[in-house]
């Protein structure tokens, strides 16, 4: 085992071991009822966040590929591309934020209706 393997090694040992007493830590506090909100900056961004931001800067319909080329940009994420237009159609289904501009083309409902596509 070369010394950059043990190091990794080791910091993966501590890193499981720090999760472990924080699961332990959390479930002490979810049994006598108290509860912690997280910090701002360890409150995650929901991928229909990241869409509606990106598709807020692009100030135009986007396809997915592209959608999730900015993403990866933006936040340096990757999102399986099924399971975003999955989660897009359950939004434009209830009418949330979003709306189908083209074949896996989307846009924001208060964007103009102006047909878009990929460019």
């Amino acid at each position: 085992m070369s010394i950059r393997e043990s190091e990794e090694f080791i910091l993966n040992l501590f890193e499981s071991m720090l999760r472990a007493q924080l699961n332990a830590v959390k479930q002490a506090r979810k049994s006598l009822g108290v509860t912690t909100k997280k910090a701002p900056e360890e409150q995650r961004t929901s991928q229909m966040d990241m869409v509606h931001d990106v598709l807020t800067h692009a100030h135009r319909p986007m396809h997915v590929d592209d959608i999730i080329i900015e993403m990866s940009k933006r936040f340096g994420v990757k999102p399986d591309k099924d399971s975003l237009v999955s989660a897009l159609l359950k939004r434009i289904q209830r009418q949330d934020r979003f709306r189908k501009a083209g074949p896996n083309t989307f846009a924001l409902i208060s964007q103009d209706v102006a047909e878009g596509g990929r460019q």
